[in-house]
């Protein structure tokens, strides 16, 4: 498929507004009524887990018959459920904070806490044993992300991690924040790399949806022992911006 840049997806937003609309709609109502039972529904967290994994499906079955916005996966082998490890994902939407967790294991995500003051949605990312930060207060959200990162980790729990710190462009890789590298440091745990072209079809901060297909691609596991956090953000750093323009 040829991909499309961004001033291309811009220059044509009201296409696609129909289905943009519907999916919101779908998607609002539905993550209300999740949001509503989630909270309710106080089991363990593997079901909890499950429960979530559900919705996230959902959600990109109804992207796809709306939207018409599906996706492919490459590497898949990488994965090995049974060893903890924590991900690294470029960031260009909010498409990759529900895909991820649906295709690669059980796993907590780092969350600024500004997240949790939303009623009900706020709530259930809580009881997914999500890390939460406060990006105004560095060294405690650096504390925090080591801290429990590394118990979820030794509980078999995967930690997915933005190194960005927040949205790029499509085919833009923003520099690395160094926590997440820190984490891999002082827990040696591995680290899996992961790249996508969501920026392509759901551009950061955008209404519009466009169809398509969003590749996404793991690469093998980087082995962290003994390593400086910088080094292993320059790894991942120079992976994911050459695979993401081979996209």
């Amino acid at each position: 498929m040829t991909q499309q840049n961004t001033s291309q997806l811009d220059n044509r937003p009201k296409t696609y507004i129909g289905s943009s609309i519907l999916f919101f709609m779908i998607f609002f109502t539905a993550t209300i009524e999740a949001a509503i039972l989630f909270s309710l529904f106080w089991a363990s967290f593997p079901i909890r887990y499950k429960l979530g994994k559900l919705w996230c499906r959902l959600m990109l079955w109804i992207m796809k018959i709306t939207v018409g916005l599906k996706y492919e996966v490459e590497g898949l082998e990488n994965v090995n459920p049974q060893q903890a490890t924590i991900i690294f994902s470029n960031h260009q939407s909010a498409w990759e904070t529900l895909a991820l967790r649906y295709i690669l294991p059980m796993q907590s995500a780092v969350i600024k806490k500004e997240l949790l003051y939303l009623p009900l949605w706020g709530w259930s990312l809580l009881l997914l044993k999500s890390i939460v930060i406060d990006k105004k207060n560095a060294r405690g959200a650096l504390k925090s992300l080591i801290t429990d990162g590394t118990k979820y980790l030794h509980e078999g729990v995967w930690v997915l991690i933005f190194p960005e710190g927040t949205r790029a462009g499509a085919r833009e890789v923003l520099p690395f924040n160094i926590g997440g590298a820190m984490l891999a440091q002082k827990s040696g745990f591995p680290v899996i790399p992961v790249v996508h072209n969501a920026g392509d079809f759901w551009t950061r901060y955008s209404f519009f949806k466009y169809p398509g297909t969003i590749k996404v691609k793991i690469g093998k596991p980087i082995d962290t022992t003994g390593r400086k956090a910088a080094d292993i953000n320059a790894e991942v750093e120079a992976w994911i911006k050459t695979e993401l323009a081979n996209l």
